[in-house]
């Protein structure tokens, strides 16, 4: 019986262990932000046309590209931001009026990827997201809901988003930052939101 009681033990430390590991691998923002903040010109125009922070968008771009323009992933993700044709970009096309989504092509020119990656953040926080109040947890959600999805984010709190924005704005950023540690269905969420402040750390 304490032999069971023992191994339970285990299993329950292991994984708050694992949820708590969002640190390792340990990553280096110097060089994926210097390559990133090359693309600032064109970022600075889009972060004033959208009313995104250019220094959460160049984050981003260190982040998700380490700065390389032409980098595609195994998901189909494509260029400094690291966009998906058929999700992020379908519905900037969306937003803009325009019909079906962008070529891999397009996706991997500076500045539309940039120009889109920033639209599509200034969606998130004008349109699902819309309603929290403190700046920086605003910042981390939609750090989270970028890379992860906003109904991922939310169904963290409540089935019915207003429900769940209320209670987001019960809470700070590093409350809000704990919550995701250890409800968000993604170990990559946590560990985003730490790589995208190490990179504007960083600058």
């Amino acid at each position: 019986m304490k032999l069971r009681w023992f191994a339970f033990l285990v299993v329950i430390l292991a994984g708050c262990s694992s949820k708590q590991d969002y640190k390792n691998p340990p990553w280096n923002p110097e060089v994926p932000v210097k390559r990133a903040m090359q693309w600032m010109p064109i970022t600075e125009k889009a972060s004033a046309a959208w009313g995104v922070s250019p220094r959460l968008v160049t984050a981003i771009i260190a982040v998700e590209s380490g700065g390389n323009p032409t980098l595609v992933s195994k998901s189909n993700a494509v260029g400094l931001m690291q966009l998906k044709a058929s999700t992020a970009g379908r519905e900037v096309y969306r937003y803009m009026g325009w019909s079906g989504q962008p070529s891999t092509s397009e996706l991997k020119n500076p500045e539309r990827n940039i120009s889109m990656g920033t639209a599509y953040l200034s969606i998130l926080e004008h349109g699902i997201l819309k309603g929290i109040e403190d700046p920086e947890v605003m910042q981390y959600a939609l750090v989270v809901s970028y890379v992860n999805g906003a109904g991922a984010l939310l169904r963290t709190f409540s089935s019915d988003r207003k429900e769940a924005i209320e209670e987001i704005n019960d809470m700070d950023k590093d409350e809000f930052f704990e919550h995701v540690a250890e409800k968000h269905p993604s170990p990559q969420a946590p560990r985003y939101i730490w790589k995208v402040q190490k990179a504007m750390d960083a600058m």
